[in-house]
């Protein structure tokens, strides 16, 4: 029968590793009446497992939800672009400057399924534009980051 046995490594602040080894019988006697065939030896198994625990996971959950919590006030605020921006992937009005275009912010994309992900441009702002031609005006989002707009008071 196979035995097991494990051996901890003292734990540390930051990680502790759980090594697990696994050995093969050692031979018994009724072994001992079938002689070796000649050849390389046979090879034992083993398995090494290491595992790290961390505390950072929790601190870090708290983190991404303090970053959320400081981001909802700022969805679904208007906003006006101050910077001067040139957008490619509207269709119906290609090589748009979108400086003084006001929209709304729909999301907060820095954080998805609670998890923290990193985004160079973390808001998601919905834009309205009148076209000729068009019977209602056509809708596009752009990201942005916080440096390129700002809120518009609502009177």
């Amino acid at each position: 029968m196979a035995t097991a046995t494990a051996s901890v490594a003292p734990p540390s602040t930051s990680t502790s590793s759980v090594l697990l080894h696994r050995r093969l019988p050692s031979p018994s006697p009724a072994s001992a009446a079938f002689p070796r065939l000649p050849g390389p030896p046979p090879r034992r198994a083993r398995l090494l497992l290491q595992v790290a625990l961390t505390n950072e996971v929790t601190s870090e959950s708290d983190d991404v939800a303090a970053e959320e919590a400081a981001a909802a006030p700022k969805i679904g605020r208007r906003v006006r672009v101050t910077a001067p921006l040139r957008v490619y992937h509207v269709l119906k009005a290609p090589d748009l400057d979108i400086q003084g275009m006001e929209g709304v912010v729909k999301q907060y994309v820095c954080v998805w399924k609670g998890k923290r992900v990193t985004a160079n441009l973390p808001f998601k702002v919905e834009f309205q534009l009148a076209v000729e031609g068009q019977p209602k005006p056509v809708r596009f989002f752009t990201h942005l980051r916080e440096d390129e707009f700002e809120f518009v008071d609502e009177e």
